[in-house]
């Protein structure tokens, strides 16, 4: 009899909690910057709007959504300020944002976006217009002119991710990742004309794992600049074109300087760029480094230096005429890279008199100059040489 009365208890509790209805997960409680005022029109100042929008977001305890319907929003500078009260903030942007068509209003702010000290953010979709081609007439002028805007910022952030963003014409920078820690960055849009100067497509600083995936980038400047403190970053699947490639660097413009370690580049594509693959240093002294890098799987088409280590940067020839690079490169990889020279010499690795560039490996390396292996033309560089179709190997 009791083991009866267990049963039925059991089937009982069973078909009770069979039949419960499964617990409800709330959404994210979203704020639409139409309800604080923002106009879709493209001229109205949304500014305030998005900063109180904003400040709820933040300010929620639980997870939340910034919303930004489709049309035009006209923003001058804004900063979503951090830290916030939840680390699950979702910046859903349906529209395009309006940078303002006089350049000199934002031009002497350093970014026009900023997202600062958050922890947790995703940005999803969205345009940025940067409306930058005044400032650049500007500059070609050789008028007084501001230095430019980065469009968005990143700077001291945690658990970033960046998906489905496009970017154009941004006064200088497109997007920047400034000290911060686990950034993914992906199917991302940046164009800008090959003469637009400074406007690299995404600049990472001062980070650690950092990840760029399937994303276009051509623009006037680097498609992916690497500055000092960068440490695991991982770029695959991009293409850059128009541009000056994928570069690590500049390095060593201070004495005292963070270097750069553990970097991967692979399965990239350069189409009519200025440079391939580069890491350029500073010709003068300085305690910086690059080691660990490793450039896979490219493809160039009609590139000007596909390959290209240069330690004599010193652009105007100022501040460093006759001084020897102090930053240390070693440990870098080329591997699988093939494809077409803008110029004879396609692999050029120009190191350092008092540090040497070691440990240098070019691994099925094969470029063409009109229809015949390129040249390849090394100084002070050692390392190992695989399957390498130029005309002369220099290692």
């Amino acid at each position: 009899m009791a083991h009866t009365l267990s049963f039925l208890a059991f089937t009982l509790v069973f078909i009770l909690f069979a039949s419960s209805p499964p617990a409800i997960i709330a959404e994210p409680a979203q704020y639409s910057v139409q309800s604080y005022g923002a106009k879709p029109d493209g001229t109205t100042d949304s500014t305030k709007a998005f900063l109180a929008a904003w400040d709820q977001v933040c300010g929620s305890t639980a997870p939340a959504s910034l919303y930004v319907p489709s049309g035009k929003f006209s923003l001058g500078k804004v900063t979503f300020q951090g830290p916030c009260k939840n680390s699950a903030i979702v910046v859903t942007i349906d529209g395009t944002l309006v940078a303002p068509s006089d350049y000199s209003s934002i031009g002497d702010e350093k970014n026009w976006l900023m997202f600062e000290h958050v922890d947790g953010v995703t940005v999803s979709g969205g345009i940025l217009d940067g409306q930058g081609t005044d400032l650049w007439s500007c500059k070609a002028s050789d008028k007084s002119c501001p230095e430019g805007a980065t469009s968005i910022e990143f700077s001291n952030s945690n658990n970033i991710e960046i998906n489905g963003l496009a970017s154009q014409d941004s006064q200088k920078f497109h997007i920047v990742i400034n000290g911060c820690q686990n950034v993914k960055v992906q199917n991302v849009r940046v164009s800008a004309p090959g003469d637009s100067p400074n406007t690299d497509g995404i600049h990472v600083e001062s980070s650690t794992g950092v990840t760029i995936l399937n994303s276009k980038i051509g623009t006037g400047d680097d498609c992916v600049s690497v500055g000092p403190g960068t440490t695991n970053l991982w770029v695959e699947n991009v293409a850059c074109g128009p541009g000056h490639g994928i570069s690590i660097g500049s390095l060593g413009k201070e004495l005292e300087e963070d270097g750069v370690q553990n970097v991967t580049v692979k399965t990239t594509t350069f189409t009519g760029t200025e440079n391939g693959v580069r890491i350029k240093a500073w010709g003068r002294p300085s305690n910086g480094f690059a080691r660990n890098i490793l450039f896979q799987h490219a493809v160039m088409t009609n590139v000007q230096n596909p390959i290209l280590i240069d330690q004599n940067y010193c652009p105007g020839d100022k501040n460093c005429p006759n001084q020897e690079s102090g930053v240390k490169i070693s440990d870098v990889t080329y591997q699988d890279i093939h494809g077409s020279s803008a110029t004879e010499v396609a692999v050029k690795l120009d190191c350092s008199t008092t540090y040497p560039c070691t440990g240098i490996e070019l691994e099925d390396v094969k470029l063409t100059y009109n229809n015949r292996p390129a040249e390849a033309s090394c100084t002070n560089a050692a390392g190992t040489v695989s399957d390498f179709a130029e005309a002369s190997s220099c290692l």
